[in-house]
């Protein structure tokens, strides 16, 4: 069986390991075969460490993904290459995924503990009423706090309406955490992992790590990347977009 660890962030966001640091844990400390960057609204993580997997023989194949912030909360997005904007419909976010020939994914579920889609929102895709429209998987093997809230009623859900594959992952912000939540499938690669997905004989699970291995100042100081430094950073890039935009406008006007 593989081993693929489908949501990690890395110090792009809000994450406290940068993109090297993650590969080479994941090479020296981890069984994983597949693993996905995922960073909050943006994928310069995901470019960064394609590229250094393209100059050195990692184990591991990577994913070029991203948590997407929609207006009903967070999706997972696997296999894209084009940025997505945040903040827009879940329904025209999950399109765009699907256009670019992703995944879309229900990251910690339910949680009120962080910023995730709820149980009606599940229910009303679920019901089918916009064509495209729909999960690839949903996160039951995610080891976090914030996902452990609801845990019990996601499988529940999952059980009796969704039947959506079952998707494990780290959501790891810390080295020691990479790869405490895991999906297992037949195969080894991306190729085969997509497979399984789309068979839905995933199989997830969350050993989970301790926030003594992670460490308490580690903890503090991630919380000051989360609220301060990586919505500063991004607050940044918007504003160098919208300059360029307008420099692109004044230029076409000339």
């Amino acid at each position: 069986m593989g081993l693929a660890d489908l949501h990690t962030h890395t110090s792009f966001t809000d994450g406290m390991m940068d993109v090297r640091q993650l590969m080479d844990h994941a090479e020296e400390h981890t069984a994983l075969d597949v693993l996905a960057v995922t960073d909050h609204d943006d994928l310069q993580a995901g470019y960064v460490a394609r590229d250094l997997a393209a100059r050195h023989p990692y184990r591991f194949e990577l994913i070029v993904g991203c948590e997407i912030t929609t207006r009903q909360g967070h999706v997972l997005a696997l296999f894209i290459e084009e940025p997505i904007p945040r903040l827009q419909s879940i329904e025209h976010t999950i399109e765009a995924i699907h256009k670019q020939g992703g995944l879309a994914i229900a990251p910690h579920p339910l949680s009120w503990l962080t910023f995730s889609v709820g149980e009606s929102t599940l229910r009303r895709i679920a019901a089918g009423a916009r064509a495209g429209v729909y999960f690839d998987g949903i996160e039951t093997g995610n080891p976090t706090v914030a996902a452990k809230v609801r845990h019990q009623r996601v499988l529940q859900l999952n059980a009796e309406l969704l039947h959506l594959p079952e998707i494990g992952a780290s959501d790891a912000h810390f080295l020691p955490a990479v790869a405490a939540g895991v999906t297992e499938f037949t195969g080894t690669t991306a190729a085969d992992l997509r497979a399984a997905i789309a068979a839905k004989t995933t199989v997830a699970s969350a050993p989970g790590v301790s926030l003594r291995e992670i460490g308490y100042g580690n903890l503090a100081r991630q919380q000051v990347q989360s609220l301060v430094v990586a919505p500063s950073r991004s607050m940044g890039r918007e504003v160098r977009k919208a300059i360029d935009r307008v420099r692109a406008s004044g230029n076409g006007a000339a």
